[in-house]
């Protein structure tokens, strides 16, 4: 059960000792969501911070009445809406389900208590606050900087679970164009490789 997420910690944390990694095991709660379930809904405080055993979740808002679709996170990683993990207040963002997911949460209040007692884990805090910060600063350039085509592009290369294993629309969403305009992108990069 808990292999996947004891081979996380210990890429990133290498010393950690098996002392430490039993007193995280011992807070370690797991959560199932079915496809389409939530793991945390606008305006509710994220409690937890989650590792995706299985499955695939997707992080959005609602802007006029729209889901806008801000990220797509596959098994292996760590999930939470972090701002409002770590401020304890409300959030702006939802987290759902698009497969069958098994996830294993660790509360705020266990997270505190391990850097408390136990220092290591700040070195794993720092290190996942850094691996957040880089990927939202690469979501921003990918928005503001890349055209749609290259957006896409950076999808195939970057991330292709998501052309794999997500509906059109929601990848539409999180390029920030219609679905008709992706079906243009699509049909136009298929046209140019078989030519």
């Amino acid at each position: 059960m808990f292999e996947q997420i004891k081979a996380y910690y210990k890429n990133l944390i290498p010393h950690l000792k098996e002392e430490e990694w039993l007193a995280l095991e011992q807070r370690l709660t797991i959560q199932y969501l079915k496809k389409g379930e939530f793991l945390t809904r606008q305006g509710e405080i994220s409690r937890t911070v989650s590792f995706i055993n299985k499955g695939l979740v997707r992080i959005f808002y609602v802007a006029d009445g729209k889901d806008v679709c801000t990220g797509f996170i596959p098994e292996n990683e760590y999930i939470s809406c972090y701002a409002s993990f770590l401020t304890q207040t409300p959030t702006a963002e939802n987290i759902d389900a698009l497969e069958e997911c098994e996830m294993i949460n660790l509360s705020y209040d266990d997270i505190q208590f391990l850097y408390l007692n136990y220092p290591v884990f700040e070195i794993f805090g720092r290190k996942m606050a850094e691996m957040l910060f880089i990927h939202v600063s690469t979501q921003i350039t990918r928005l503001l900087a890349l055209s749609p085509e290259e957006r896409y592009l950076s999808i195939l290369k970057n991330e292709p679970f998501v052309i794999q294993r997500v509906p059109q629309y929601m990848i539409a969403s999180f390029i920030g164009i219609t679905p008709e305009h992706l079906s243009r992108i699509r049909k136009k990069m298929s046209s140019s490789s078989t030519a």
